[in-house]
């Protein structure tokens, strides 16, 4: 009998990932693929622009602005990942499907993401750069020499910033990848340079109400469910909006028992 219900379980967690799964569409492919493509381009361009401006009394600002960059991607991710999984629905009208949904398959099916290739893991961070990165080309085409000289530390920190939301779902995705991984990628994991993936499942157990930050993780440390932030947050929210938290979530993960 429990082997019938496990392969049952087994059975409804697949079709509900194939049924969420199949609302990917050819034109979220073809955003994702512009997505990267744009902003990998900004970002060798005004990578050329710092090495070009770069000079040794500049290398503290860099460590400066590498490290505050990284810290802010990491609360960056952690807040967009409370919101997309506590709040919305896949049925919100283009929105839901094209970004709501990733967030409910991953929860169906973690290692989905392991399955997913570059594009599709990267795109939508990729676009959430664009506008940083192609602000910071357009300064560096119109500002004058001492513009760009007094404004190099926040370009370091905005080039840092940009670069850690682009990789955070290809890190996100390595925190569930458990073979084949290359030798620096462990070790970035084992420093918690990056998410490691014994941090992350914290995360996975249900009803995923804590350790959203997903890039480094480090912030999630520091703002445990014990501290209240996210729920403070989600009481202050559900309080102006009347929405429950992670009600969507649940009705899928309803949907696999």
């Amino acid at each position: 009998m429990a082997k019938m219900v496990n392969d049952n379980g087994c059975g409804q967690d697949l079709q509900s990932a194939r049924e969420i799964a199949n609302l990917y569409s050819p034109g979220k492919r073809c955003q994702e693929w512009i997505s990267v493509v744009l902003c990998f381009s900004l970002i060798a361009f005004n990578f050329c622009h710092l090495l070009a401006l770069f000079h040794l009394g500049h290398m503290w600002y860099i460590l400066l602005g590498i490290v505050a960059g990284i810290l802010t991607a990491d609360f960056a991710s952690g807040l967009v990942h409370w919101g997309a999984d506590t709040w919305g629905s896949v049925e919100l009208p283009i929105f839901g499907k094209a970004f709501i949904r990733a967030f409910r398959e991953h929860h169906i099916d973690p290692t989905a993401i392991t399955r997913h290739d570059f594009i599709e893991t990267n795109g939508d961070n990729c676009m959430l750069t664009l506008i940083p990165l192609a602000h910071m080309a357009f300064n560096f085409l119109t500002f004058s020499p001492a513009e760009l000289c007094h404004n190099y530390p926040w370009h370091c920190y905005v080039m840092a910033l940009a670069i850690f939301i682009t990789l955070t779902n290809q890190i996100h995705k390595w925190s569930h990848t458990y073979f084949g991984l290359p030798g620096w990628v462990v070790f970035l994991q084992n420093c918690h340079i990056i998410l490691p993936r014994k941090h992350h499942r914290i995360h996975h157990v249900s009803p995923h109400e804590t350790y959203f930050c997903i890039t480094t993780g480090q912030l999630a440390e520091l703002s445990p469910r014990e501290l209240g932030f996210w729920s403070k947050l989600e009481d202050l929210t559900q309080s102006v909006t009347g929405e429950k938290p992670r009600s969507d979530d649940l009705k899928w993960a309803h949907k696999t028992k």
